[in-house]
């Protein structure tokens, strides 16, 4: 069969990030493209994730604006925090980007089905909606993912995951978050910043696995210093529901936590049960995620898969760049591979993380010697407030070369700074380079290009200091 005898020359089955650009891009290319979204158009990021939790972020941050506010001289009356009007609002803004997702993929020329789709055959697919089947020449799966759900934790069906945290009806007083990745962290201090009474609870060694210790360490500090209870080394075992609704929390460790509501941020699980995969040989990994090639080409010739349901890197900027490698690869005869070196990225805690490149565990072992730049102080904002917190910055050297590998900040606006320092990184800055580069005072930044001198070396695994 010809690409023409089909009816589309793309499928797209998901309306995240990546699915809209994959269609938007092929679309404008002249191709016959129809998108099929079950929900919402915006995916995790804008219905579900990054956008109503960094509004969650803003509402949070106030509560210490205010505080800081009397150093400077401003005088307020009773403050109050109403918890349906951030919903509200919050909603709204939701609404408007998702009707502008959908209207810009309409100005392509895509077709839209508002319908779940899944895989009927190499070609076919199955329209949930008015049960019908369509054809294509291409497929592209980008059905994302959702929160892992604890099947295995006695009282699972209690307990409320970031989806539900962004459409409770009332604030609770008292939260026990169990995770130690980003998630939970974000939503641990968001949670505290709207006065709520917030335990964040995990079994690892210390939060942020897979982040710099530095940061992991300086966080957790902050955290606890601003009032939040972090707890380490524990886990919960047992949820129950008592007569008031509140929930009793059993714990690891034979504590026993009450609290208004227990939320589970454990990981992400794909979106690919009922989806049609294993009937036409798709392969997917233990997790359930679809395996693919450098080219996000799955195991099914002409089936593509990108963005959360393939478990590579999960951030909504990484979807969007999958998407346009994958336009070039099957629409422009250009096979391009994404490339996931330096990628920028940002934990929106308070204070936040910024980070790009590589951690100094990672360094270690990837180099003969390197060299750490480390600074931390009291950013001048904090002078007049009398708040105590202090900001973090660290670049990590390969002393060979004089490449910086490794930029990470802890501090306010971190991740605004993450996204310039990820293109010095990207175009191969040396250490010469930033200290070469005019300082701008006065501002925290200014640190990344004032640090001459080595806090200390590592060679052969070495701590060198002095």
């Amino acid at each position: 069969m010809s690409g023409n005898s089909y009816d589309y020359d793309l499928f797209v089955i998901g309306g995240g990030s990546g699915g809209v650009r994959a269609a938007r891009r092929a679309a404008m290319l002249g191709k016959r493209v129809a998108i099929a979204e079950e929900y919402r158009f915006g995916g995790t990021c804008v219905i579900r994730g990054c956008v109503p939790k960094k509004l969650f972020v803003y509402a949070s941050q106030f509560s210490e604006a205010h505080e800081d506010a009397a150093g400077y001289g401003w005088c307020f009356g009773e403050r109050s925090f109403d918890w349906s009007t951030l919903m509200a609002n919050k909603d709204r803004e939701i609404e408007r980007l998702e009707n502008l997702y959908a209207a810009n993929v309409a100005k392509t020329g895509a077709e839209i089905f508002n319908s779940r789709a899944v895989l009927e055959g190499q070609h076919e697919i199955r329209l949930l909606a008015d049960d019908r089947v369509v054809t294509a020449d291409q497929i592209l799966i980008a059905v994302g993912g959702r929160p892992n759900p604890h099947p295995d934790l006695p009282g699972a069906e209690h307990c409320i995951t970031s989806e539900e945290a962004f459409h409770l009806t009332e604030l609770p007083k008292s939260i026990l978050i169990l995770g130690g990745g980003y998630i939970a962290v974000e939503f641990a201090n968001i949670f505290h910043g709207l006065d709520v009474e917030t335990t964040l609870i995990y079994r690892g060694m210390e939060i942020l696995n897979g982040f710099d210790d530095d940061l992991r360490h300086d966080l957790h500090q902050a955290m606890v210093d601003k009032g939040l209870n972090v707890v380490c080394q524990d886990t919960i075992v047992e949820v129950k529901q008592l007569d008031d609704g509140r929930m009793e929390a059993r714990c690891d460790s034979g504590e026993v936590r009450v609290v208004d509501q227990v939320m589970l941020a454990i990981g992400r699980k794909a979106n690919t049960e009922n989806l049609g995969c294993e009937a036409v040989g798709i392969e997917l990994d233990s997790r359930g995620g679809i395996v693919v090639d450098d080219y996000s080409r799955t195991s099914v010739d002409n089936i593509w898969a990108l963005g959360d349901v393939t478990h590579r890197v999960q951030l909504t900027p990484v979807a969007i760049h999958e998407a346009m490698c994958f336009v070039e690869t099957a629409f422009r005869n250009n096979p391009t591979k994404p490339d996931y070196a330096t990628i920028p990225t940002a934990v929106f805690s308070q204070p936040e993380i910024g980070t790009v490149g590589i951690t100094e565990a990672e360094a270690c072992k990837a180099y003969d010697e390197i060299e750490i730049y480390r600074t931390s102080f009291r950013p001048m904002k904090n002078t007049l407030s009398g708040r105590s917190g202090k900001m973090m910055m660290k670049l990590i050297v390969d002393a060979a070369s004089r490449k910086v590998v490794g930029a990470h900040i802890l501090g306010a606006d971190a991740g605004e700074l993450s996204q310039a320092l990820g293109i010095a990184l990207k175009a191969g800055v040396t250490k010469d380079q930033f200290d070469a580069t005019m300082a701008v005072h006065p501002t925290a930044a200014e640190e990344l290009v004032t640090m001459y001198e080595p806090t200390y070396r590592v060679r052969g695994g070495e701590k060198i200091t002095g």
